[in-house]
C-alpha cells in the first residue's frame, strides 16, 4: 500500500496546517510521524528539560488524536535521516511531507533529507506554515534583503490581506478515510522521556488558546509592566512550537491591536534575515562588531546568570528566568543590555543562556534581539545606545511590585553593591567599541 509520511516538527497541531492539508489531500493514506531528534536533544544541558516536557505532552496529545480518529501515529528517536531511510525501507513511500524551517541546522538537514529521500525515489514537499511572509517574498525595490523594520513592516502591511490569513483545512480532513489505520502501521510502542534518558520538569504553560479580546485589545498599554502577569498575550511558547498557528494569532492581532501585530511581524522579519544570512547565528553581522575586546569576565557573567548584580530590575529578570522560563519584554531587553554593554560580555554568552532558559527559545529571535542590543546586527540599536537599568526600573516598575516578587531582600544588607557603575560600565563598552570600529576600518 503506497502512503505518504507527514513530518510534524514546529508545528505540534492539527489544525489549520498548511503541510498536513496538502498531504491529506494527496490521495494516499496519510501516516502522522514525529522524530525526537537525537542531535538536538542530546546538546540539552539538563535531562529535566520543560520544553521537552512540552514537546512530549503535545506529541502525545497529537497520537490520541490521531488514534481516535482511526488513524496511526508513529514517533521515533533518533537523527532524523536514519530514521527517514528506514521508514521508506519499512513502507511503500511515495512522499514525504513537512512545514518549512529557516534555522541553519534545520535547512542543512532538510537538504540531506531531500538528497536522501530523491536516492530512493521518494517526492520531498515542504511547505510555508510557521510564518506568512518568508525567504525573498518581501524584498527592497532594488531587490536587496531589507535591514530597516520600519520599511519591511510597511511592505508587510501593504502586502498582507485576509485571504493570507484564512486558516488551511486539516483539521476537517483529518478523519480515518485520509489516515493509515493502525493494524497497516504497526507503529509500536512510541518514546517516552524515560526511555530517551529524560525526565519530566513540571513547569507553567500558558494554555493553547488565543489571549482573551480585552488582553489584547489593551495589549499597548500593557506590555512594558512587568508586575502585571496579564499585562502580554504569552504567545510566545505556542508560536514557537506550532501549538497555535500564525495565521490565527494574526487575525487576531489584525482586528485588535496594531502594536502586537507588529511585534508578531518582528518575528518574520528575523526568520526571514536568519534564512539570508545563516551565520549570524554564532557571528555578528557587521564585521566591523566582529573583533570586539570583550571582557568576558566569567564571575560577573555568573553574577548576572544569578541575578546579583544589584542592578534590580536586571536581577529580578534573571530569577524569573531562572526559575519560569519566562522574561517580559522590556526586561529581557534590560538585562541584554547590561550584559553587553555594562559588563561588556559578548552577546553569545548571553544567547546560549537564554537558549538553555527561555521555553520559548526561538533562534532567529533570540539571535536577533541579541544582535540589536549589542549594535552588531543586520538592525541595530546604534552601538553607542546604553540603556540605563535605573532609568528603566523608573518606567516600568516604579513602586517595586515585580522587583519584589523576585527579589525580596531588595532595601536590606543581604542585597548586593551594584557590581559596576552605570556611567562608568557605559563609557567603557563606548570607548571600547569606538576603537575596534576605528581599527576595523
Amino acid at each position: 500500500m503506497k502512503i505518504c509520511l507527514f513530518w510534524f516538527r514546529r508545528d505540534l497541531r492539527i489544525h489549520d496546517n498548511a503541510g498536513l492539508t496538502a498531504a491529506l489531500a494527496s490521495g494516499v493514506p496519510v501516516l502522522p510521524l514525529f522524530i525526537y531528534d537525537k542531535d538536538i536533544l542530546d546538546q540539552l544541558p539538563a535531562k529535566a528539560d520543560a520544553r521537552l516536557t512540552f514537546i512530549y505532552d503535545e506529541v502525545e496529545k497529537l497520537a490520541a488524536r490521531t488514534e481516535a480518529a482511526g488513524g496511526a501515529f508513529l514517533a521515533r528517536y533518533g537523527a532524523p535521516l536514519a530514521v527517514l531511510e528506514q521508514l521508506v525501507q519499512d513502507f511503500e513511500v511515495a512522499a514525504v511531507h513537512t512545514n518549512e524551517d529557516y534555522e541553519p541546522y534545520a535547512t542543512r538537514r532538510d537538504a540531506a533529507v531531500g538528497e536522501m529521500l530523491a536516492r530512493h525515489g521518494v517526492d520531498f514537499f515542504t511547505y510555508k506554515d510557521q510564518v506568512i511572509f518568508a525567504k525573498d517574498e518581501i524584498m527592497t525595490k532594488s531587490g536587496t534583503v531589507p535591514k530597516v523594520f520600519g520599511a519591511y513592516l510597511k511592505a508587510y502591511t501593504a502586502k498582507l490581506t485576509d485571504d493570507l490569513l484564512l486558516p488551511y483545512g486539516s483539521a476537517d480532513n483529518f478523519t480515518k478515510a485520509n489516515l493509515l489505520p493502525a493494524p497497516a502501521a504497526k507503529a509500536g510502542p512510541r518514546p517516552t522521556l524515560a526511555s530517551m534518558g529524560f525526565a519530566r520538569k513540571e513547569q507553567y504553560f500558558p494554555p493553547v488558546q488565543l489571549p482573551p479580546d480585552g488582553l489584547v485589545r489593551n495589549y499597548h498599554q500593557t506590555r512594558n509592566t512587568p508586575a502585571n502577569e496579564h499585562g502580554t498575550t504569552r504567545e510566545s511558547l505556542n508560536l514557537r512550537f506550532g501549538t497555535l498557528s500564525v495565521r490565527e494569532v494574526l487575525r487576531q492581532a489584525k482586528a485588535l491591536n496594531q502594536k502586537l501585530l507588529a511585534e508578531i511581524i518582528w518575528r518574520d522579519f528575523f526568520m526571514m534575515l536568519l534564512w539570508h544570512f545563516p551565520n549570524t547565528a554564532t557571528e555578528s553581522y557587521d564585521p566591523k562588531m566582529r573583533d570586539l575586546p570583550y571582557r568576558n569576565n566569567e564571575d560577573e557573567f555568573r553574577a548576572w546568570c544569578e541575578g546579583r548584580t544589584g542592578y534590580p530590575l536586571v536581577d529580578a529578570g534573571m530569577r524569573e528566568l531562572n526559575q519560569t522560563g519566562y522574561l517580559p519584554n522590556r526586561v529581557r531587553m534590560t538585562v541584554a543590555g547590561f550584559l553587553v554593554k555594562h559588563l561588556f560580555i559578548d552577546w553569545r554568552w548571553g544567547e546560549r543562556y537564554f537558549a538553555d532558559k527561555l521555553l520559548d527559545y526561538e533562534m532567529a529571535n533570540n539571535v536577533g534581539n541579541w544582535q540589536w542590543m549589542a549594535g552588531t546586527g543586520a538592525i541595530s540599536a546604534p552601538w553607542f545606545r546604553v540603556y540605563s537599568p535605573e532609568s528603566q526600573l523608573e518606567k516600568v516598575d516604579p513602586e517595586l511590585t515585580y522587583v519584589k516578587r523576585w527579589v525580596p531582600e531588595i532595601g536590606t544588607s543581604k542585597y548586593p553593591a551594584p557590581i559596576v557603575e552605570h556611567k562608568f560600565g557605559r563609557e567603557r563598552a563606548v570607548e571600547a567599541i569606538r576603537a575596534a570600529r576605528i581599527a576595523a576600518s
